[in-house]
Parts: structure tokens; C-alpha cells; sequence
């Protein structure tokens, strides 16, 4: 027969074993949830870095128009340099890492749409197999930019709130998970663009 202390220390073991188990179980949690952001953020990172891949090939087939504006091209090579100079690891995705990775990438979005609406005025150019060709590419990396960065927003928006709540929060302030930044929308987000890659087709 179990006596009164006996059965007291019993159930203190007990409750310590539960505490642990959920304790464990709240970290492999938050743990999880931190990967998932890490490679959605891997996936916005290659979306973007395949856009700039694409950027060398579009000013060699644009500098080949006779008279193409030489400060449009240079617009885009220098935002391109400045948007792959920006670097951040998925650990480090505070609110001021992730407007510089914006900003930068922003520059290069209206770079690539300003020579866009240079190019309207060379109609030889456009009319190319090759110039067409990367259009369709640029066309479908803007679009798969916009997906990749509204699930990276989803999965960011899973953590922190798992981050934030009650009573897994104890286990994040414990164990340093952060907070992650989400991609803002961009100024004027909710007006329709002036320019487009279809050119009126």
C-alpha cells in the first residue's frame, strides 16, 4: 500500500514528466515551424537570384538595337549589382534586414520596368525570337516571385504566432526564437501597374 508521501512524490514525478514531455514537445514544435521559414525563405531567395541570372542575357540582346539608351542599361546592371550584394540569412530576417532586401530588389523591379518602356520604341528589338523568349522567362519569374513571397509571409505568420503564444512563448523566450520579418507590400501595391512585360499583346 502506497502511503501518503510515497503518493505525493509520485505525483510530483508525474507532473515533472509531463512538464518535460511538453516542453520537449513545444520545442520540436517551434523547431519545425523555423525550418519551414528557412526554406521558404531559400525559395524566395532562388526566385529572385534566378531573375538577376536572366538580367546579363536581356542587356546583351537589348545593347545589340542600334541607339538603345546606354543609361537605361546601366540603371538596370547597377540595380542588379545592388540586389544580389544584398544577402541575408534566414536566421537574421529582422524588419531592417528584410527592407534593405526589399528596397534593393524593389530598384531593380523598376529598373527592369523602366527599360521595359524603352524598349517600346524599338519594335525590330521586340520582334526578336531571342528578345520574346526572355520576356516569357522575366514574365514568369515576376509571377513566381509573387507566389514564393506570399507563402513565405504565410509560413512566417504560422511561426510567429506560435512564437507569441501562450504557453509556448516561455519555450521561445528560453531557447532565442526570435520573431521573423514578413515582405511589406509595395507602395502603390494596390493600383494597377503602369507597365507590364506584354506590351499590349
Amino acid at each position: 500500500m502506497i502511503n501518503s508521501k510515497n503518493r505525493n512524490t509520485l505525483i510530483i514525478v508525474g507532473i515533472i514528466v509531463i512538464l518535460i514531455v511538453w516542453a520537449v514537445s513545444a520545442y520540436n514544435g517551434l523547431v519545425k515551424k523555423e525550418v519551414s521559414v528557412s526554406d521558404a525563405w531559400a525559395n524566395v531567395e532562388s526566385v529572385y537570384q534566378r531573375r538577376a541570372d536572366l538580367i546579363p542575357n536581356l542587356v546583351k540582346t537589348v545593347q545589340g538595337a542600334a541607339d538603345f539608351e546606354k543609361g537605361t542599361l546601366e540603371s538596370v546592371i547597377e540595380a542588379r549589382s545592388a540586389a544580389t550584394s544584398v544577402q541575408i540569412d534566414a536566421k537574421d530576417l529582422t524588419p531592417e534586414n528584410m527592407a534593405k532586401f526589399q528596397q534593393a530588389q524593389d530598384n531593380l523591379s523598376g529598373a527592369l520596368s523602366r527599360l521595359m518602356v524603352v524598349v517600346e520604341r524599338y519594335p525590330e528589338l521586340k520582334a526578336t525570337e531571342n528578345f520574346r523568349d526572355l520576356q516569357a522567362q522575366l514574365e514568369g519569374t515576376e509571377n513566381r516571385i509573387n507566389v514564393e513571397r506570399q507563402k513565405f509571409n504565410q509560413t512566417v505568420k504560422e511561426y510567429n504566432t506560435s512564437v507569441r503564444k501562450f504557453p509556448a512563448n516561455l519555450i521561445a523566450g528560453m531557447f532565442s526564437f526570435e520573431q521573423k520579418a514578413f515582405f511589406k507590400a509595395e507602395e502603390g501595391a494596390d493600383k494597377a501597374p503602369d507597365v507590364d512585360f506584354n506590351f499590349g499583346k
